[in-house]
């Protein structure tokens, strides 16, 4: 099994020994270790904690406060939340961090800390690195009886979250009431199933049929909203003759939907369509990440603003936007950041801003679809062996593409033509990621293959 170390927070599988996969042990650790960073210098420290409803989220949320509040650290525990909810609960209640249980789109045997800054983002490089430096020292100073901190629960924080969407001036409540929509929503057994019925159910949408709404953490399928993955949610649409599907992942932080006629609008799609409809109603630039489909600039390029890509991963997403003034960005795993609301990538936001574009577009979703480009983008992935030397065989890879332009800025990007592939490892998982975009399906899949067949043969 495996426990990932990385700046943005620990993940790892439940189970095992201490340092290899993710034990009550390493849990306790590393929480410690961001309790202290973030408690110095302070008195009367504060740090929010939310889950999603994984099978060991209890667990891990017991350990996670009983060990700040042994620190003299304070909590806010959200129980059962969603982490765009926690990172918004960070500044709404003035605190100095948050950390979300979740491993996002892992399957049920994982789980993750997550940690946040006061603004509720990511934490940066630098303390990512203090965390995992502590946490190896095992330096911690836990404070006296009577200097212990407290625990307030508050589950007020989903409804904040969804007043202020309500709120955020282009999301169209009318208009999306007007439209009696009926949806189908695939909450993959965790938080989606109470907060996106919730968030539907106030913008106006009353016909809402859930599947897998029972959150227990037994995840009906595998979690990460992949065509692969959703069938049922597919065929559920067309049967009940609805006019879309939504699905997100565990933690309510990727979206994609379902067309009325059971075809997949594509998760690339979610955060191009977004972004047509805010930069329809302000002007500005877009960021997404380099393994994120070129339909985004070309959108960005339509209204006048100008496009920049990121390296993958969150954190890397914000400081780009930061850096460019981005009004939307996110990534085409179904990530929407909308900065203005908060610099997180938010499933519930996007639900109310996609669901605007297509009441206002007063189309079907096929047809909204039918609106943009017809890429296509080949995600493969390849199980690492422990010992593996990836930059050695990037370095192989480089040398037989030497004619193509390639980008090392994350990983390693070929451009073939108007084509591309990006090869990179993992922050969650030990795997490389292989991603090609074509015009054609069968196009894409082909240069995909050739480069997992050149990692195969240079390992």
């Amino acid at each position: 099994m495996a426990l990932i170390k990385s700046i943005s927070g620990i993940r790892g599988t439940i189970g095992g020994k201490p340092g290899d996969n993710l034990t009550p042990v390493d849990v306790v650790k590393f929480a410690a270790a961001f309790g202290t960073i973030l408690a110095e210098g302070k008195s009367g420290a504060k740090i929010v904690i939310g889950r999603d409803g994984r099978i060991s989220g209890y667990m891990v949320q017991q350990l996670v406060i009983n060990t700040l509040t042994g620190l003299g650290i304070d909590v806010i525990d959200l129980g059962l939340s969603t982490t765009p909810t926690v990172e918004m609960a960070v500044t709404m209640a003035g605190a100095d961090g948050g950390i979300i249980l979740t491993a996002s789109h892992n399957p049920k045997e994982w789980n993750a800390l997550k940690l946040l800054n006061e603004k509720g983002e990511f934490i940066s490089a630098e303390t990512g690195a203090r965390v995992l430096e502590l946490a190896a020292r095992e330096e911690f100073s836990f404070a006296a009886v009577d200097k212990l901190g407290t625990v307030t629960v508050d589950d007020s924080f989903g409804q904040k979250h969804i007043e202020a969407i309500l709120q955020y001036p282009l999301v169209n409540v009318p208009a999306i009431a007007g439209m009696n929509f009926k949806v189908v929503v695939d909450a993959i057994n965790s938080t989606g199933a109470t907060f996106v019925p919730a968030l539907l159910k106030a913008l106006g949408v009353n016909d809402i049929i859930v599947l897998n709404g029972e959150v227990n953490g037994k995840f009906a399928h595998n979690p990460e909203p992949l065509p692969e993955h959703l069938s049922q949610l597919c065929n559920e649409v067309v049967k009940q003759q609805a006019d879309l599907g939504i699905a997100v992942d565990p933690d309510v932080d990727r979206l994609c939907f379902v067309n009325e006629d059971g075809t997949l609008f594509g998760e690339e799609y979610t955060l191009v369509a977004v972004a047509d409809y805010v930069l329809s109603k302000r002007k500005g630039n877009t960021v997404s990440n380099m393994s994120s489909t070129k339909a985004l600039k070309e959108v960005t390029i339509k209204h006048g603003g100008t496009y920049t890509p990121s390296s993958v991963g969150e954190v890397n997403v914000v400081k780009k936007m930061k850096e460019t003034s981005a009004v939307i960005g996110g990534e085409g795993n179904g990530g929407i950041i909308v900065p203005d609301f908060h610099y997180g990538r938010d499933a519930l936001i996007g639900i109310g801003l996609f669901l605007s574009h297509l009441a206002e577009q007063k189309k079907g979703i096929k047809l909204l679809r039918g609106t943009y480009p017809d890429y296509f983008i080949s995600k493969n992935k390849i199980e690492l062996q422990a010992g593996v030397d990836v930059p050695g065989i990037f370095d192989k890879i480089k040398a037989k593409y030497k004619n193509q332009p390639i980008n090392t800025e994350d990983g390693l990007k070929i451009e073939f033509d108007n084509d591309w592939v990006h090869l990179r490892t993992s922050n969650t998982e030990p795997i490389i990621r292989i991603y090609a975009e074509s015009d054609f399906e069968t196009k894409a899949n082909n240069i995909a293959g050739q480069l997992m067949r050149d990692i195969r043969e240079f390992s």
